[in-house]
């Protein structure tokens, strides 16, 4: 496959940023997206140039690195992380924009890398639990109902990418805090923090200057481990009951 390739290049926080082509050729279609920016890279460093920056770890879905906005969606045609994303979702000839997540809280580090230390501080301001130091407890010490554990599973399965905040019109940061709440405040063991959790989490959300949520859908159409917006109505549900005295 032979594509054109036009990336988002910004060397710093401060600098002014655009979007850049280039050629790239002899890409399989079994390569992964980025592989694909590994063999543009490589190419770059050959030339003397710049390497493109972007985020990546574990490239296997897990981590959550590797956002990017391709051709205005965020990770992508797929509903993947970007390094599960495969060029043969993608036709020879193709031109594709790859541009960092799109989010006032998330500013440009440099090229694709972005900042998302947000997500950090609203997880440090509640999501935690109460727990005794010492030995670790049995595991059959709190009862946990199976519906309560399934529950909290299906919402721990947040990786923190920041697609949802990307494909979002507004940079709502309500699914990703809604899918911390949600996962802490139906176990036992959350209980003790539940009304200050939700008031707390969402305070620091508006602190970080994402925008509003107004139920478009977007954020969880473009989440790879599929939480529905279910969360956000059980987050509002759990604020409103936190502000009750």
């Amino acid at each position: 496959m032979n594509l054109t390739l036009r990336i988002w290049r910004q060397s710093g926080p401060d600098q002014p940023g655009g979007l850049t082509a280039y050629q790239v050729t002899g890409i399989s279609e079994e390569m992964s997206f980025l592989e694909m920016l590994d063999t543009l890279n490589e190419e770059l460093i050959l030339r003397g140039d710049q390497p493109v920056a972007f985020d990546h770890d574990c490239r296997e879905g897990i981590c959550g690195a590797c956002g990017m906005v391709i051709n205005g969606q965020a990770h992508g045609p797929e509903r993947t992380t970007t390094c599960q994303l495969h060029m043969r979702h993608f036709s020879d000839g193709d031109t594709i924009d790859v541009e960092p997540w799109r989010s006032a809280a998330f500013p440009v580090v440099k090229d694709l890398v972005v900042d998302r230390s947000a997500f950090d501080r609203i997880i440090g301001s509640g999501g935690y639990i109460t727990a005794p130091t010492g030995s670790a407890p049995d595991a059959h010490a709190v009862p946990v109902p199976k519906e309560a554990a399934d529950l909290a599973f299906e919402h721990a399965e947040c990786i923190g990418c920041g697609a949802c905040v990307a494909a979002c019109p507004n940079g709502s940061a309500m699914l990703f805090t809604a899918a911390k709440v949600v996962h802490l405040n139906v176990l036992p063991q959350g209980a003790p923090e539940r009304r200050g959790r939700v008031r707390s989490m969402v305070a620091a959300m508006d602190a970080e200057g994402f925008g509003g949520c107004t139920n478009t859908g977007e954020c969880a159409t473009a989440c790879p481990k599929g939480i529905g917006l279910n969360a956000i109505g059980t987050l509002n549900r759990e604020f409103l009951r936190g502000g009750r005295r």
